[in-house]
């Protein structure tokens, strides 16, 4: 049986490594050759997950006491078509279904859509360099997913109708691409093609194997919304981002450093935001069997001044959903946050983790943002900066490449600024999920 890892994004999975031996009927679904040439094939593969969630006291007490939970399910299948060795056609279907939920958002339930169906064409392709064009619905993920992301956390990734450029030579990948974002809706096959309402473009450069800096990414992203709020103002927003990143994951110690600035304008205003992370984890010792301990802090900036006619909240844009655990109880904007962890493999197959995330507001004339960029708060009339503590501890649990199993707990402790301009209260969350791929 092929023993290939599933990809995050599972286009980038290529099965026809298996033309040249006998297959498994699991195999046969894999790589399908197409006759009479077994340079074209066809793929087939999927996932099923199931997730339930139970809170008390959601959102700090001011949301409605769910007393039994709720349940999520989320049904992703796809057909990969490759014809030779320059085009391809990927499909991808899309059913998100939440049980229980009162009032689920659109990324929560959306029964049955056309997630991703995008054509591939090689327009160059050698030992040293290829060149190809995608064309279509499809999703996106870069560095860290810090800004761009498929949104694994919710119940509904995240696509874009978009034309995109991949390049690639030796240790160094470009993509330049242009984009609508699919806004998802909670019906069946209704997720328009090409909404005007939010444009999204950029180039994301990474070289790898560099001395001394291992690797770097260095990117532009620009983003325009007709109408969207931020802090006191409401109205047609222009921003640009610009960043770099820092990192290596192949020894004990492992580092991810980022910077990112924001300018541009939203009507009479001019946007000026920015953030600065990193995030260090190491291996106690040699192996898969080593505990790691790791130290993460972010500074996010938030809106300065009211009516001073300038925005310095800064946009995540398309962050991961789960950002800080799966309670994704705060999004990263007016943010500073310190964040210990220890990740603690219990046997092959079964991890334990701990972390303890500590939050602050940046800015005490800003409110705090759901990972939507929605304001969950406002600065109200609190001067106080602390948002409060959260401890989550979670079992991880993979016995092969087809099964994923995670328990997680988090107790979030509210601190003084959630207790001055809400009801405050502590909240403490369960999660099971249960995934299976194919």
């Amino acid at each position: 049986m092929a023993q290939q890892a599933f990809k995050h994004l599972r286009y980038d999975e290529n099965y026809s490594f298996l033309k040249d031996s006998s297959r498994s009927w699991y195999e046969q679904m894999k790589y399908m050759p197409r006759q009479p040439s077994a340079k074209s094939y066809l793929s087939f593969g999927g996932e099923v997950r199931y997730q339930y969630f139970k809170f008390n006291n959601e959102a700090w007490g001011d949301a409605p006491e769910d007393i039994d939970g709720y349940l999520l399910n989320r049904l992703l299948l796809h057909a990969d078509l490759h014809l030779g060795r320059r085009v391809r056609v990927f499909t991808q279907l899309q059913s998100s279904v939440a049980a229980g939920r009162i009032d689920p958002s659109p990324v929560e339930m959306n029964p049955l859509d056309l997630h991703q169906i995008f054509l591939d064409v090689a327009l160059a392709s050698s030992a040293e360099w290829s060149v190809v064009s995608r064309v279509g619905r499809q999703e996106f993920n870069y560095g860290s997913s810090r800004l761009v992301s498929t949104r694994e956390g919710p119940n509904n990734r995240q696509s874009f109708d978009a034309a995109k450029v991949m390049l690639k030579h030796g240790h160094v990948k470009a993509d330049v691409f242009f984009a609508d974002y699919v806004q998802s809706r909670d019906g069946i096959f209704d997720d328009k093609f090409l909404n005007d309402n939010v444009k999204f473009g950029g180039a994301y450069f990474t070289a790898t194997d560099i001395p001394v800096l291992k690797n770097v990414d260095v990117y532009y992203l620009g983003i325009e919304k007709k109408k969207t709020t931020w802090s006191d103002v409401t109205g047609h927003e222009r921003r640009h981002s610009v960043g770099t990143r820092l990192w290596s994951s192949a020894s004990r110690l492992q580092y991810d450093v980022e910077a990112v600035f924001q300018f541009g304008d939203m009507e009479d205003n001019s946007i000026r935001a920015w953030t600065l992370s990193y995030n260090l984890n190491y291996a106690l010792g040699k192996g898969d069997a080593a505990p790691t301990i790791g130290l993460k802090t972010e500074l996010i900036s938030g809106d300065k001044n009211k009516g001073d006619g300038k925005i310095n909240s800064f946009n995540p844009l398309y962050p991961r959903g789960a950002y800080f655990g799966y309670a994704a109880l705060i999004g990263p904007s007016n943010l500073f946050d310190i964040h210990p962890s220890l990740a603690l493999p219990l046997c092959t197959s079964l991890s334990f983790s701990l972390d303890y995330d500590i939050f602050w507001r940046y800015s005490s004339d800003d409110g705090i943002y759901n990972p939507g960029t929605q304001v969950i708060y406002p600065s109200g009339d609190s001067r106080d900066r602390f948002i409060g503590h959260q401890i989550s501890g979670t079992f991880e649990f993979a016995p092969n490449k087809f099964i994923y199993l995670r328990s997680e707990t988090t107790w979030f402790k509210s601190g003084e600024y959630l207790k001055a301009v809400g009801s405050g209260k502590d909240i403490f969350y369960t999660g099971i999920t249960t995934t299976f791929r194919f």
